[in-house]
């Protein structure tokens, strides 16, 4: 098959598929498998005054079960994790799959300015999903304690506070414990739901998707808010493809089919049960599963104990998300901290985790119950599923090179879910669902405006670099005075001459006796070999062009690359030459005022280069120069 000429490279971690797949448990299911707490609860519940309707408590548990099995388990699980980048997945790292097309350098193709939208809704899902989780969780007690409401918005607060101050310390040693906790919960619900459907097994009638159907025939138009809701069952579907690096495709199959669909089809089956018999626990019907007191209680705290591991997991995806797309040249240079000498993957980004917090916190004091804050969320998620599809629809024609007749059909299943989730949600936008549309929108137009403005900015520096050729004939002349020693110029552009390499001839008319200009570029894998990650090339009269060559997963690290170049010079005494461009923001250049201006802001105050490059500050000396983009 055509899909076999990738190079299906797979890094994740060794073990056997068991302890990769309790692994996947505790990481990759947080979200989704948190759904339970609020998904039934906001759709069944009913109008003051009002009892929910079997009818519609059958419709809803059946549009819920259909939607794991055809989202999850059909598109994610059966066909997107096919595309995989060396074993990556993610929406990023879809984007590498397809062929570039070849366009203006300062334009974005179609697809990859979609993938950037479907990264940027990610960001808004991010501030979310932390806190409606926790918040839905801690919301527990008060099916016990009613006297607890006033304390349930400040103790979410706190664990917000305390689950974003720990992660600069990693989460290797917790995440030990993440996967049994997750077993732990995902056993409890499942066999909570058991327990319900055993008392009333005449909700099992809610397997048949008739009774979805049946649903839209009853409310007709009126009842499309509703896969508003279903699309919370769904959320983290996205997860489970971003995280498929991490630990294979067939450990997460393994753990779906295995433990966590059956558990999540019966807590809500359970739900419902629950809600046909008693409607009054339509309130709060997760938590109504038990007798009040310390059965609650003991839910509470295993709720809370899952929440958080699901914001875990949501807070490291946009670490990573932005480690990625910083790679790819699709957001500034951030701090990224390497929290493991062991795991690549776990990295902690200062910026964004304490943004993210200040985020959730807001909205946790602005909506104050989970129900009202379910409404700010699904605009971004099914966004970014129906881009998704979109794009693996690109893949298999362009990459696998797949017929019309035959890539056409899984892009209209995918689609006939994704539209209507996406249409359903974009009714809660006044509610809240412009919230994550914002946050989305914002990203979008940095991750853009930066894209386009680093693609203007190579095109204006290899316009004033001399030719590398005309520059290395005229050394001699251009700089008559050597001293021993070894510069490095850092430049973005592999052919021409560095600029601060010319402006330092030019104006010391003084250079070192060995000179390297070095290019670290990042190819659209998530790792590079080692055998193919430093090319060198002699230019004579002292002269090296050494390129290295990144995934975009990696961490640079120049010094360590030159060392594993073995160039026959002495590299004791380095010094670093690096470039600072000034942007004037003027209206002569391609980009315009607004756009070089937030260009410019992103620029100063993105992490050095020095620093992004793991060189050491003391060795290095910075030339400036202004440009007008």
């Amino acid at each position: 098959m055509a899909e076999k000429v990738l190079a299906r490279e797979s890094h994740v971690a060794s073990g056997g598929a068991a302890a990769l797949a309790l692994g996947a448990l505790g990481v990759v299911f947080g979200d989704i498998g948190t759904s339970p707490l609020y998904t039934l609860q906001v759709g069944i519940a009913p109008e003051a005054g009002a009892r929910p309707s079997p009818a519609d408590v059958l419709g809803v548990c059946s549009l819920v079960v259909w939607s794991l099995t055809m989202v999850v388990t059909i598109k994610y699980l059966t066909f997107v994790m096919r595309a995989d980048n060396r074993g990556e997945g993610g929406i990023l790292a879809l984007l590498a799959l397809v062929p570039e097309k070849r366009t203006a350098r300062a334009r974005i193709a179609t697809v990859a300015l979609l993938v950037i939208a479907g990264a940027a809704l990610l960001y808004g899902d991010g501030i979310i999903t932390p806190a409606i989780s926790v918040l839905s969780a801690l919301e527990g007690v008060e099916v016990a304690a009613p006297g607890f409401h006033g304390a349930v918005v400040p103790l979410t607060c706190f664990t917000l506070l305390a689950l974003f101050a720990v992660q600069r310390r990693g989460t290797g040693g917790i995440g030990k414990v993440f996967g049994p906790v997750m077993v732990a919960w995902f056993v409890c619900i499942g066999a909570l739901g058991s327990w319900q459907v055993a008392h009333d097994p005449a909700v099992l009638t809610a397997l048949s998707p008739l009774w979805g159907v049946r649903y839209f025939a009853r409310h007709g138009v009126r009842g499309l808010p509703i896969l508003g809701v279903v699309v919370l069952a769904v959320t983290g579907g996205e997860a489970l493809y971003a995280d498929m690096g991490h630990f294979g495709a067939r450990p997460i199959r393994f753990a779906w089919l295995g433990l966590v669909f059956p558990a999540l089809v019966l807590c809500y089956l359970g739900q419902g049960a629950l809600v046909l018999r008693d409607p009054a626990a339509a309130a709060n019907p997760f938590f109504a599963m038990v007798p009040a007191g310390a059965a609650t209680y003991g839910l509470v705290a295993l709720a809370t104990a899952a929440t958080v591991i699901a914001s875990q997991a949501l807070i490291t995806g946009v670490f990573s998300l932005t480690h990625q797309a910083v790679q790819l040249g699709l957001f500034p240079r951030v701090t990224v901290t390497h929290t493991s000498r062991h795991a690549e993957g776990q990295i902690y980004v200062p910026e964004m985790n304490w943004g993210l917090c200040i985020l959730c916190i807001a909205l946790v004091l602005s909506f104050r119950e989970s129900a009202r804050l379910a409404a700010a969320y699904g605009i971004a998620v099914s966004g970014t599923m129906g881009i998704t599809s979109i794009v693996y629809f690109v893949v298999t024609r362009r990459t696998w090179r797949w017929p019309l007749w035959k890539a056409l059909p899984p892009l209209l299943v995918f689609l006939s879910f994704d539209i209507p989730f996406f249409a359903a949600n974009l009714l809660k936008f006044f509610d809240g669902g412009w919230i994550p549309v914002l946050v989305g929108a914002a990203m979008l137009i940095v991750m853009v405006d930066w894209k386009v403005g680093r693609s203007v900015l190579a095109e204006r520096i290899a316009q004033i670099s001399p030719p590398l050729n005309d520059f290395v004939a005229n050394l001699e002349r251009s700089c008559p005075v050597r001293v021993p020693g070894t510069a490095v110029f850092l430049s973005s552009n592999p052919e021409g001459t560095p600029p601060v390499l010319a402006t330092h001839a030019r104006r010391i008319r003084a250079l070192r006796e060995n000179l390297v200009l070095l290019t670290v570029e990042t190819d659209h894998v998530p790792h590079v070999r080692p055998a193919d990650r430093v090319a060198v090339k002699e230019l004579g009269k002292g002269v090296w062009r050494v390129v290295v060559r990144e995934g975009f997963m990696d961490r640079p690290d120049v010094p360590r690359a030159l060392a594993a170049a073995g160039l026959p010079i002495d590299l004791s005494d380095l010094v670093y030459y690096v470039g600072r461009e000034t942007f004037v923001a003027g209206r002569g250049g391609k980009m315009g005022v607004f756009s070089e201006g937030l260009f410019a802001f992103l620029a100063r105050n993105a992490k050095s280069p020095s620093a992004w490059f793991g060189i050491p500050p003391e060795q290095v000396v910075e030339l400036g120069m202004q440009l007008d983009l």
